[in-house]
């Protein structure tokens, strides 16, 4: 019998069980579709989507364990410093079932945008989350604009080129 032990299987196992529980009743989004609102404890108090009423905002699902999250966060920084007097919101909504293990990423990779907290998978499941990273850009009025599943690179530019789109769209 072989026993697996260490922390990269146990990320592997979590990043299995979550893959798990997002699938089957999950739906996800369509472009165009209203936004689900949310309300979840934040590091700075309670995150709430319908509180950004008005504003363009991208929602990044992450969590400790995810290599490309990682990448991701410098990016999202560099975006909510640059667009943030343009109306730009980014909420990074961690998805670890500790929150404990979130603040210790956050503490190497600290977050220069809204952070949540999520552990037990319903607002990842009502936006039909398949993976990490996940992010979601909302439009002024609420609605999905665009989805975009994983981060490399590469990705930068597009991403970028999609919030500048949506920030000079008419309000």
């Amino acid at each position: 019998m072989v026993i697996f032990q260490g922390k990269k299987f146990r990320a592997m196992l979590i990043a299995s069980l979550l893959s798990l529980s997002f699938t089957g009743t999950s739906y996800a989004l369509e472009v165009g579709s209203k936004a689900p609102d949310f309300s979840l404890p934040g590091a700075q108090g309670q995150v709430s989507l319908s509180s950004t009423a008005g504003s363009v905002v991208y929602i990044d699902f992450w969590a400790s364990w995810c290599g490309p999250c990682k990448q991701s966060f410098a990016w999202m920084n560099a975006m909510q410093d640059k667009y943030r007097a343009q109306g730009l919101k980014i909420i990074g909504v961690n998805l670890d079932t500790k929150t404990e293990d979130a603040k210790k990423f956050l503490a190497q990779n600290p977050a220069h945008f809204t952070v949540a907290f999520e552990s037990k998978g319903v607002t990842p499941k009502s936006y039909g989350v398949k993976g990490m990273p996940t992010s979601f850009l909302v439009g002024r009025d609420g609605k999905v604009i665009f989805q975009h599943l994983g981060f490399k690179e590469s990705d930068r530019d597009q991403l970028e080129n999609q919030i500048k789109a949506a920030l000079e769209a008419k309000k």
